[in-house]
């Protein structure tokens, strides 16, 4: 193959890599402007939305614990095409759902695809590139994970201002069918970059590596010359054989049998991946991308500069992410670790602070709103200003002080109630939203469809006793909107976050999670420590309107930040560095030896 031929196969290659993290992206992305036109539309409480937010993250968790296996079992390219055509399925199972199980049903197809993804994607590049390029190509991948991101958010502004001008015709029926469209189109606009992955998937060679270990030299040799010159493919050919003859010759017969996994330099860089995976979820990060327009909506902006924020937000992801592929492979993975961490660190808690000002004012009238609650288990709220005011009259015995600082502001209110086992919230009303549908609370609303459903809501609960429980109002927080410029200045922060963010963990993680990981267990110990971090995320994006409801967002974003300050000690003080050294040098690192006998020159050189 002609040089230059070469040169624009590494360049597809690359392409076709930064489109799995254009569909992850848009995995994590997407639902952040569908989600206020689902709330409105969809008839669900807060409970089931979290669920529908939450299962994209629940797939990746079931994904991830068997991807390494599929990787190895089937190759890393038939998985990347598996993945592109479960994302191609998810989409109309969700824009054409009418209902809870449809939903949850399609972002669970959704989660799954991006599980596999996140596996697969990285490990593939791992395995292809060169040690001086790997920083580079894992980069783009997180690059045009970021752009997914922008995609979503311009798409949704763009309905936002739609959703506006219908609303301004004064027709509650014609705005109600706009918004139901919006969020189905919302999700139909994604569906061509899956399309577009699984057709490149189809056209990159299968990684040389994982033919190589599958016993297919000759195949592994030709996959090389595709992305190599002669040269470099018999070089790299040769340290492959190399490092399968000297693993050979560990035992004293020759025979292969494999060394315990519980050494040194197994045990120690597969913790490290699995603590840095999970504090990356820990600060938060999905969960504010995800519930970034709500965040805005409750900081004192506008349904419409809400919208803009979240474009602003994730647009300064997208720069800041190039700034980080940038210094990756100059300054090193530790460096940017560190310094992101620490200005997550400082931006979570401004935020905290910024909400914390308000919120010491919320209103408790669990005791009010209980009274409501009539004889079939149901209540009825239209929340405006005189109901605001009617309730905080209510409540003026509990906190006199409080209700009366407060009364005849603009407010919001949230319901945390219970039947039985288990819990929901409503969602978050505010007073001066004219256009707002009246809160309803019944026990069904509260209870699982079924026993499945149940138990991955509450695996310790008995949903028979919980239907015949009655319904239990525990929180009716009622907290007085903050100004706009309080909102642009929570909004500021989140950029802040989210620039520290792009420029360190956004893009080391996944250089983190490849190159720590040894060869032996590279695909299972990646799936593992992905497991981890989607868990966490799903455990986050489940509980995070429940736990806004009742302590606050200044309470979330406490405990990321504490949550952050266990990454930035990892990184700082634990992570060894990683840039320019082969995947073989990093495994010798943890071994305790500092150089092995292998090709010096092999790896070290550049793509074509």
């Amino acid at each position: 193959m002609p040089q230059n031929e070469k040169a624009g196969y590494n360049r597809f290659l690359l392409l076709v890599a930064g489109l799995g993290g254009l569909l992850y992206g848009v995995d994590v992305g997407i639902i952040a402007g569908a989600l206020p036109y689902l709330e409105a539309t969809s008839g669900l409480n807060a409970g089931q939305l979290s669920i529908v937010v939450a299962a994209v993250l629940l797939g990746s968790v079931i994904s991830t614990l068997f991807a390494g296996t599929l990787a190895d079992w089937m190759g890393r390219k038939l998985l990347m095409t598996l993945s592109g055509v479960l994302f191609v399925i998810s989409i109309p199972v969700i824009a054409l759902a009418h209902g809870y199980e449809p939903l949850v049903l399609g972002r669970l197809l959704q989660g799954i695809s991006a599980g596999l993804i996140g596996v697969v994607v990285p490990l593939y590049l791992a395995e292809c590139l060169a040690a001086t390029n790997r920083g580079k190509g894992t980069g783009i991948f997180q690059w045009l994970l970021t752009l997914g991101i922008v995609t979503a958010a311009v798409v949704g502004m763009f309905f936002s201002i739609r959703v506006e001008e219908v609303a301004k015709l004064g027709d509650p029926a014609r705005l109600f069918a706009f918004k139901d469209t919006a969020w189905r189109s919302i999700f139909w606009v994604s569906l061509p970059p899956g399309i577009l992955f699984v057709i490149g998937s189809l056209m990159v060679a299968e990684s040389p590596r994982w033919l190589f270990r599958r016993g297919k030299r000759d195949a592994a040799y030709a996959s090389l010359l595709r992305s190599r010159t002669t040269q470099q493919a018999a070089l790299e050919l040769a340290e492959m054989e190399l490092a399968a003859a000297a693993e050979k010759a560990q035992t004293p017969t020759g025979t292969k049998v494999k060394e315990s996994l519980l050494r040194r330099k197994y045990v120690i860089p597969f913790v490290l991946a699995c603590v840095i995976l999970a504090c990356n979820q820990a600060t938060g990060v999905n969960s504010i991308i995800g519930y970034n327009a709500n965040i805005l909506l409750q900081s004192g902006l506008s349904d419409v500069q809400a919208h803009w924020g979240y474009v602003l937000f994730t647009i300064v992801n997208f720069l800041m992410t190039i700034g980080g592929i940038v210094l990756v492979d100059r300054k090193g993975r530790k460096f940017l670790l560190s310094l992101g961490s620490a200005g997550i660190i400082v931006s979570l808690l401004c935020t905290g602070i910024l909400f914390r000002r308000t919120e010491i004012l919320r209103v408790d009238s669990r005791t009010a709103v209980q009274s409501m609650v009539n004889a079939d288990q149901k209540v009825v709220i239209r929340y405006d200003e005189k109901t605001a005011n009617t309730l905080l009259a209510a409540s003026v015995n509990a906190d006199t002080g409080k209700a009366i600082a407060i009364r005849n502001r603009p407010t919001s209110l949230i319901i945390i109630y219970s039947c039985g086992d288990f819990r929901g919230a409503t969602k978050v009303v505010r007073s001066d939203d004219l256009a707002a549908k009246p809160i309803e609370i019944t026990r069904e609303s509260c209870l699982p469809v079924n026993k499945v459903v149940a138990f991955f809501s509450n695996p310790f609960s008995n949903l028979d006793a919980s239907r015949d429980a009655p319904l239990r109002i525990d929180n009716a927080l009622i907290s007085p909107v903050p100004s706009t410029h309080n909102g642009w200045t929570v909004a500021v922060t989140l950029f802040v976050f989210m620039a520290f963010f792009a420029i360190g963990p956004g893009v080391c993680v996944w250089l983190a999670l490849s190159e720590l990981m040894p060869t032996r267990i590279r695909s299972n110990g990646m799936s593992i420590a992905l497991l981890i971090n989607q868990a966490v995320s799903t455990g986050i994006a489940a509980t995070f309107l429940p736990t806004v409801g009742k302590f606050g967002y200044s309470t979330m974003f406490f405990a990321f930040a504490a949550c952050t300050v266990i990454y930035f000690l990892t990184a700082a003080f634990f992570l060894p560095e990683t840039k320019g050294k082969t995947l073989e040098e990093i495994e010798a690192y943890f071994e305790g030896h500092t150089q092995e006998a292998r090709p010096r020159n092999c790896l070290n050189q550049k793509d074509v």
